[in-house]
């Protein structure tokens, strides 16, 4: 066995279960400071004296810098070792954290911000490559079922939490604490990641694609920037044909990647991963489910408070439900439901969601703004049980194939189109939701117009829900250990390990 596969001994297997807690501890922690700093915008605003502007940049820089560097941070790790970029990201995204809520001015913020959301997309890829790297074939649905809970509880617990910390102003902190409540958790990390955290990285040497990095990250800056800013500025024409100089670019890297590999074997992208069934037909979904929750996600937080007028904690306990919902579900779906049903779990949980999407658009209608949060509760419930039957299989199925030493490469791929996938979302926001609202509304208009407005999106996320049902029929069909029985007797030690087959 070589020094890049993890050890079977017993102190081995304690260390490898203590790595997966830190690394999900680290994918909570960039989970919950996506959403967490949306609660305390307005505080943001009053206390720093904040531009309309600035505050845009506030939560888009992050997300600029989070996408542009997944791809390029998942490759470093394949080269230079995952556990060492691991460290090197939360480790710089602590002192970004730090940099954040000391910020003397919104200026500081915003750039603190951007060097946040670099420093996450070093550290976030590395957390699906060390788990496909140290976790053998039969015992990842059992983490990628512990993934999905994460994923599960930090989409509502940001709001939540920020909540919180906004409204007890901790020490006259104000908006301070959404930060550097990171700084605890990141230091905890970094010290006991690199006490537990076994390295892995590419079996053969390769070499960083500095012309990939540079193509990738211009394609998806000229994609991703106008669709974050595009609502602000009112859709110009630049950001238009921005979007389709980005294709041209894409496509340029598609080009360049083809000819670096049969140059001499290192590119930024392992274009062969698309020639998997089970990844190409896995990032597609990826992409398209990340629109679904771009759109509903933030429309939902401004219905609630915006138009049904109610605090942030009470937006963010609505949510709870929520959230229980995906933890349960995503834990049952990967170690109970897809060794049994295999890829039918998702298309049903596509369905379901799609379900609870429908109710939730019936509730609204029915009881237009007199909603109670405890009348939410079963819409949510619904949504949440099938967005578990979803997130934690996937990942699984689109990793299953993939050979270990391109982890970080496919992980960054993952996470990558997750993220355009959200950034199209929000673009479409303007259209769904802010497009059947009108501009001069009076004080009393502005509820029902919200309502109506919420209503309109959801009925978009449901046909989206629909075509990713379609989408997920190329998914692979049963789980290849029902098919293939026990296999090897040390899966790990092989370079390629199927999961899922077709």
């Amino acid at each position: 066995m070589t020094s890049t596969e993890p050890t079977l001994s017993a102190a081995g297997d304690r260390r490898r279960w203590f790595a997966l807690a830190i690394v999900m501890t680290a994918a909570f922690m960039d989970l919950v400071d996506v959403t967490i700093v949306n609660i305390a915008i307005p505080s943001i605003q009053q206390d720093a004296g904040a531009s309309f502007s600035q505050i845009q940049w506030i939560t888009a820089g992050y997300a600029l810098a989070f996408a542009a560097g997944l791809i390029t941070g998942g490759r470093l790790g394949d080269i230079h070792g995952r556990k060492r970029l691991f460290l090197i990201g939360i480790g710089g995204f602590t002192v970004a954290s730090a940099l954040c809520g000391f910020a003397a001015n919104p200026e500081m913020l915003v750039a603190s911000r951007i060097l946040q959301g670099g420093m996450a997309a070093l550290m976030v890829p590395q957390v699906l490559s060390i788990v496909h790297a140290t976790f053998p074939a039969h015992e990842r649905g059992k983490v990628f079922g512990l993934f999905g809970a994460i994923v599960g509880l930090g989409a509502v617990s940001g709001p939540l939490l920020g909540a919180l910390l906004t409204e007890w102003n901790l020490f006259g902190l104000e908006w301070r604490p959404i930060f550097l409540i990171n700084l605890p958790v990141g230091i905890a990390g970094l010290i006991l990641g690199s006490l537990f955290i076994t390295e892995s990285k590419a079996p053969k040497a390769l070499k960083l694609d500095l012309v990939g990095v540079a193509l990738v990250t211009l394609g998806l800056l000229m994609l991703i920037y106008p669709l974050t800013r595009g609502e602000e500025l009112g859709w110009p024409l630049w950001g238009y044909v921005s979007m389709g100089g980005s294709l041209v670019v894409l496509g340029a890297l598609v080009a360049y990647e083809r000819r670096k590999t049969a140059r001499d074997g290192s590119p930024l992208i392992e274009l062969s991963l698309f020639r998997v069934k089970s990844f190409a037909a896995g990032i597609a979904v990826q992409t398209v489910f990340g629109v679904a929750l771009g759109i509903f996600f933030l429309v939902w937080t401004m219905y609630m408070q915006m138009g049904l007028g109610w605090t942030p904690l009470r937006a963010g306990l609505t949510g709870v439900p929520f959230s229980i919902a995906v933890s349960t579900a995503a834990g049952l779906s990967v170690q109970k439901l897809v060794p049994r049903f295999g890829r039918k779990v998702l298309q049903a949980g596509a369905l379901v969601m799609g379900a609870g999407v429908l109710l939730y658009i019936w509730e609204s209608e029915r009881y237009g703004l007199g909603i109670a949060s405890w009348q939410m509760a079963l819409p949510l419930v619904v949504m949440g049980v099938g967005m578990g039957l979803i997130v934690a299989p996937l990942t699984e199925a689109v990793l299953s194939e993939v050979p270990r030493e391109h982890a970080g490469s496919a992980s960054g791929l993952i996470n990558t189109v997750q993220q355009m996938g959200n950034a199209l979302g929000l673009g479409l926001v303007s259209v769904v939701f802010f497009g059947v609202i009108a501009d001069d509304l009076r004080p009393d208009q502005v509820g029902p117009a919200f309502v109506d407005g919420f209503q309109h999106a959801l009925w978009w996320v449901a046909a989206v829900m629909g075509v990713i049902f379609l989408l997920m029929s190329a998914l692979p069909k049963r789980p290849a250990q029902q098919a293939e029985g026990a296999g090897a007797e040390f899966p790990v030690a092989a370079e390629k390990e199927p999961e899922f087959v077709s």
